[in-house]
């Protein structure tokens, strides 16, 4: 397998107690993820992107410290208001990037060649992305493809041709140190991953067998090319508070 990127990298520190990390990477994957074909004279078509190819990825971290206390902007106030509201530090993770890459499969059973796998038919030139999600919507043109279960054919269609939902995930929190002495500290943490709640949605389901065929037409789709489910990392919001004693 081979990977080629484009890498950029900006930090910035800026006046006000802001400060930024902005990464970005282009890229592409390509190589051998699993082999569907074993046939010598169907085995290149194995080489294709990897499952694991993101080519857009964003990350962007922001860290602010909050103009109170001694030395800051807003320092007043009494001994007792600049104990409780200096120190404070408010931090972001804005994550921004690519879904993976899947193939469109069929039923294997009149293949009689084990260990091999088949992929269904492309009948249209271009497959369109539709975009919707949820359960009787579709995620790509479901009627670009065809099922080729009924012959004992490998299928036209390449592997990891199609690509599934990117992510969009914020994660942020909120710290404060409090220095009782030299060498006792104590740290509190409140953290929020997937702020916004938002939903990373799975690959469609990409089955072309679950088609019910009837006179060469689609009579049922089914869930074929539909995304019913999200994926189990940062599924939901989570918040998560700590306590951490340094001494």
């Amino acid at each position: 397998s081979n990977y080629n990127a484009l890498q950029t990298k900006l930090d910035r520190r800026f006046a006000g107690g802001w400060m930024a990390n902005i990464a970005y990477t282009f890229s592409k994957s390509m190589g051998w993820d699993s082999i569907r074909f074993y046939v010598p004279s169907e085995f290149n078509r194995n080489r294709a992107l990897l499952g694991s190819d993101r080519p857009h990825n964003l990350q962007t971290a922001l860290v602010y410290e909050l103009p109170f206390g001694k030395g800051r902007r807003w320092g007043g106030g009494g001994r007792i208001v600049r104990a409780i509201a200096s120190g404070w530090q408010v931090n972001g993770l804005l994550s921004c990037f690519s879904g993976t890459p899947f193939t469109v499969s069929d039923s294997a059973t009149l293949l009689n060649a084990p260990g091999n796998s088949q992929v269904a038919d492309q009948v249209k030139s271009k497959v369109e992305k539709i975009g919707d999600v949820g359960r009787g919507t579709r995620f790509f043109d479901p009627y670009a493809y065809r099922s080729v279960s009924g012959t004992p054919r490998f299928g036209n269609s390449g592997v990891n041709a199609l690509r599934g939902p990117g992510v969009v995930n914020l994660d942020a929190g909120v710290f404060r140190e409090f220095q009782f002495t030299e060498r006792w500290r104590l740290q509190f943490r409140a953290e929020s991953f997937n702020l916004t709640n938002t939903p990373h949605f799975s690959n469609p389901s990409a089955g072309a067998n679950s088609m019910v065929m009837s006179g060469g037409e689609i009579t049922d789709l089914g869930t074929f090319m539909s995304v019913t489910s999200i994926e189990s990392t940062h599924a939901e919001r989570k918040l998560r508070f700590g306590l951490r004693l340094s001494f």
